[in-house]
């Protein structure tokens, strides 16, 4: 079995594959079993562990361990660690052990630029990432791989973070600052993108503007929330799956307050197969929420693999 660390993970991910595989996989065939959930507690510290198969008609069984401890952060450590482990789908046969992190991270990060190819305007220009963590600092390049991204503003709870991510973005040549107020922030992007473990919410629907995309892609259990339910008000809301119903806390508490119909929801299979147009006009507001899909790892993965 083939052991790809890090650096040789990440040098066989880029955007311009990525996201493209992303879409020709939800419009294709593969199972994707319902992931395992578990919650860990030692001591004083919580975390949770999820668990997540896939296998496609390409050949290739994926099953990633994810680790979430947001405490890790007065740690100084990050709050998620991943390993992914890809094998033969006909025989069994372990072939890699991939970082977990580096999948994660690369997968999420493409299938929020995949949503905002069929949802954002296509001249949103302004970008807007909450959060400063391994997700966030891809956002910028994930984006511009399907939009003309050309100023991006960074939000976190501890400002000096955001500080830090603007000054790093801006070496790397982008056109960033940190925002200390977040209201007026969110007010002026075309492109809301979290990319947090918050258990509170953050954006609120008032300050959305019209044909604004609101990208939540952070939260993934009933307990984590990045969006107050009016966000979801008199917006067309969109998942990367079905499992989102059921597992993010910002479409529990809005379907709670009757600002989201399940039945309303669209999935990325319908949005990738063309069975859903996604942004119908420019001025309507759409919401894309995302828990994260085995289907998106394997992906990933695969690419990997192929490339190595």
């Amino acid at each position: 079995m083939k052991i790809l660390d890090a650096d040789q993970t990440r040098a066989h991910l880029d955007f311009g594959r990525l996201v493209p595989a992303l879409r020709k996989a939800f419009a294709g065939e593969a199972t994707v079993p319902t992931r395992h959930v578990h919650t860990v507690e030692a001591g004083s510290d919580r975390g949770t562990v999820l668990i997540m198969p896939a296998w496609s008609e390409a050949g290739y069984l994926g099953i990633k361990t994810i680790n979430i401890f947001p405490g890790n952060s007065a740690r100084g450590l990050p709050g998620l660690h991943a390993t992914y482990v890809l094998y033969d789908a006909h025989t069994g046969v372990p072939l890699a052990q991939l970082d977990g992190n580096e999948i994660t991270a690369w997968r999420t990060a493409a299938a929020s630029a995949l949503g905002a190819s069929f949802l954002a305007r296509s001249d949103a220009r302004r970008l807007l990432v909450l959060g400063t963590g391994r997700i966030a600092r891809l956002l910028p390049a994930a984006h511009a791989s399907v939009r003309g991204i050309d100023e991006v503003v960074v939000w976190n709870h501890r400002p000096e973070g955001a500080e830090a991510l603007a000054a790093q973005w801006r070496a790397e040549g982008w056109n960033a600052q940190a925002a200390i107020d977040l209201e007026p922030a969110v007010r002026g992007a075309d492109i809301v993108t979290c990319a947090t473990l918050a258990t509170s919410p953050l954006v609120k629907g008032g300050w959305l503007a019209p044909g604004s995309h609101l990208d939540l892609i952070g939260s993934f259990t009933p307990q984590m929330r990045e969006a107050d339910p009016s966000c979801f008000a008199g917006a067309r809301t969109f998942v990367d799956t079905e499992e989102a119903l059921g597992k993010a806390g910002d479409l529990l508490d809005a379907m709670a307050a009757g600002t989201l119909r399940a039945d309303s929801v669209v999935s990325f299979t319908a949005l990738c197969r063309g069975a859903h147009p996604g942004r119908t006009d420019e001025h309507e507001r759409t919401v894309f929420k995302a828990v994260g899909s085995a289907l998106e790892d394997l992906t990933a993965a695969t690419l990997v693999w192929e490339g190595a």
